[in-house]
């Protein structure tokens, strides 16, 4: 198997479950050493009280045939995450690829709720985890990363720049949190660009991770019994979908060419050819814009 990132050395902040587990094990899969971090441990949970852990994660990694390294980190906590780069300069005097996958917002907004009647303690908290940690986990981490040329930084949300742009996302304070992490990326495009990294906004499709497929009642291996429920769930993808769209830009070496730039893993996807485990190619904010907010009956028909 082509191990293209054999000597490259990945940062997957928050890569617990979901989205961030599936970039990290593509890496992994990739040849890639990948330190993944998130506050759920084997000894102690977060409060999302959900089994999946950071071990677990590492793990994966490993059997996907890169070196799964975990460390506990709250990327709120400055001295964490400063501790956690100390480490990879340390073990590795390298980092090759920074994806801040850092979330954790999924019990703390409320779907319509106008700013004036949501929670603002949770609002506020929202923004702390999906904001604040990004530029803490940067602050800290981007002068390891360009200690070499060719470095990757992959900021994580839900929604391409165009798309949010045009619609309003859930609550305000989810909208904001999206927005930000989308105009961090440009931001530091600007700022690590003429230094020789690169740096892009990435959004998954209709992720089918852990805590999507308990939602809807349903697994991995008969996930579409969910669909007359819920049709249009028929464009989802799982996590590892956008995992091979991180391992692909890791890759490539005209990967400057996307700097700055808002990507969707169903774009780069017909750009590089990967796949999702079934084979399919999902693309799902095509989908979105053409089929379910134009109102029209579900059908993956071209978009898959």
């Amino acid at each position: 198997m082509s191990q293209p990132l054999k000597d490259k050395v990945a940062l997957v902040a928050g890569a617990t479950r979901g989205a961030g587990r599936g970039i990290a094990v593509e890496l992994g899969a990739a040849g890639a050493t990948v330190y993944v971090t998130g506050r759920s441990t084997r000894g102690r949970r977060s409060e999302y009280d959900r089994p999946e852990t950071i071990e677990d994660t590492a793990d994966l990694v490993t059997e996907a045939g890169g070196q799964g390294i975990a460390v506990p980190t709250d990327h709120l906590d400055p001295a964490q995450v400063r501790v956690l780069v100390d480490r990879m300069a340390e073990e590795q005097g390298r980092l090759d690829v920074l994806v801040n996958d850092i979330w954790g917002g999924e019990k703390l907004f409320a779907w319509d709720s106008p700013v004036w009647e949501h929670d603002l303690d949770k609002g506020l908290r929202l923004l702390r985890l999906a904001v604040e940690t990004h530029a803490i986990t940067s602050h800290h981490a981007l002068p390891l990363l360009l200690r070499h040329p060719g470095g990757l930084v992959v900021e994580m949300t839900d929604g391409t720049a165009e798309y949010n742009r045009d619609n309003y996302r859930t609550s305000f304070f989810y909208d904001l949190a999206k927005a930000s992490v989308l105009r961090m990326a440009f931001s530091l495009g600007h700022e690590l660009g003429p230094r020789g990294a690169t740096a892009v906004a990435l959004t998954p499709g209709w992720l089918r991770s852990e805590m999507m497929l308990e939602a809807f009642g349903v697994r991995e291996d008969n996930w579409r019994d969910a669909l007359e429920r819920v049709p249009h769930f028929a464009i989802s993808e799982t996590p590892r979908y956008v995992g091979r769209a991180v391992a692909a830009l890791a890759a490539d070496p005209d990967v400057a060419r996307w700097n700055g730039e808002s990507l969707s893993g169903g774009q780069l996807a017909q750009v590089y050819g990967f796949t999702d485990l079934d084979g399919s190619r999902p693309d799902a904010w095509r989908y979105l814009v053409e089929v379910q907010d134009a109102g029209k009956p579900a059908d993956t028909t071209g978009y898959r």
